[in-house]
């Protein structure tokens, strides 16, 4: 008799650490892991290349501007990483227009480009590849309010 009562007792008692893990399991979860806070920055800087001449240009572009690169204009809308004490995931989302021997202009690529992997997504277009290298807070370049005043 003396077993039984033990058994239901250390049965009720694992019952109610149980509830109890699972009742701190969101607490545990949403204080466990730290989400760095991404940083945004005023500046993409993008590498192009022309695949007919072989030629690599590096470029700086401001937030919301537009910098032509060959054909093609490129227009950064936001670049974020992440601050030196975390593993840098450096984000871009861009557009990209191609102006056409007729002079238009046309949507080629809009979407996240991303500096760790540059062939994830890619700006298809068979002179001009161009990808994402780093973001900054600042550029050598005046920027675009600053170049129109002199």
């Amino acid at each position: 008799m003396a077993g039984s009562y033990l058994r239901k007792t250390i049965g009720q008692m694992s019952s109610r650490l149980c509830v109890a893990a699972l009742a701190a399991l969101p607490m545990l979860s949403s204080t466990g892991t730290a989400e760095a806070a991404r940083i945004n920055n005023a500046v993409a800087v993008f590498s192009g290349i022309d695949k007919i001449t072989g030629r690599i240009t590096t470029f700086d572009v401001y937030i919301g501007e537009t910098v032509q690169f060959g054909a093609l204009q490129v227009t950064p809308r936001v670049c974020y990483n992440r601050d030196d004490t975390e593993a840098q995931k450096i984000t871009t989302f861009v557009e990209v227009d191609e102006i056409t021997l007729d002079r238009k202009i046309r949507r080629i690529f809009t979407g996240w480009m991303f500096a760790d992997s540059p062939g994830l997504n890619a700006v298809e277009h068979p002179v001009y590849d161009v990808w994402l290298q780093s973001c900054k807070a600042t550029s050598d370049l005046p920027p675009p309010d600053t170049a129109s005043k002199k």
